[in-house]
């Protein structure tokens, strides 16, 4: 039987504890949610405080913020639960009811895919909204504004498919 060095054995212990270096990062992500929701709420007063002199095209626009920031949200607790899962330490709930029924099944191609899929739903809500507003008379068209966000939903779908072609082409061959 071999005899590992003990510096081997040093070095690949700190490295695997390294992995704790990450846990900031997630808690700062916490701060980020808490932002998130101050955004919200403030948007939310915001529209409260003028919906009763609103058009239903601004209050579809308040309302499109409103999962604009919802949608933001999910994402971050997505990348909170399932980063520090995969490469930090599971997370003990305790067999507790309310753990989301992805939580530990949700791998690096199956995090991508959730983060791809809700970075084009958020910038399907931008190009909207964007769209929406062109309906307002006071508001000069931008078409330069939109065509760039036209780009970027483009450029988002095609990554999402390509992430998801990548996906298939790596299953297809880990089973051959």
């Amino acid at each position: 039987m071999h005899q590992r060095n003990p510096l081997e054995k040093l070095l690949e212990v700190s490295l695997f504890k390294s992995r704790w270096v990450l846990a900031p990062f997630y808690v700062g992500l916490v701060f980020s949610l808490v932002m998130l929701l101050i955004a919200f709420v403030q948007e939310l007063v915001h529209a409260l405080a003028g919906v009763l002199h609103a058009t239903p095209e601004q209050i579809i626009l308040a309302t499109l913020s409103l999962i604009d920031l919802s949608l933001a949200a999910n994402l971050v607790v997505i990348v909170i639960f399932s980063g520090y899962e995969n490469f930090i330490s599971k997370i003990d709930t305790g067999g507790s009811e309310d753990r989301p029924s992805w939580m530990g099944t949700l791998d690096f191609s199956g995090l991508k895919m959730k983060l791809i899929g809700s970075i084009v739903a958020i910038s399907a809500i931008s190009l909207l909204r964007a769209f929406m507003s062109l309906t307002e008379l006071d508001i000069p068209l931008d078409e330069a504004r939109i065509r760039w966000l036209v780009i970027l939903h483009l450029t988002f779908i095609v990554s999402g498919v390509l992430f998801a072609a990548m996906d298939w082409i790596a299953a297809r061959s880990e089973s051959h």
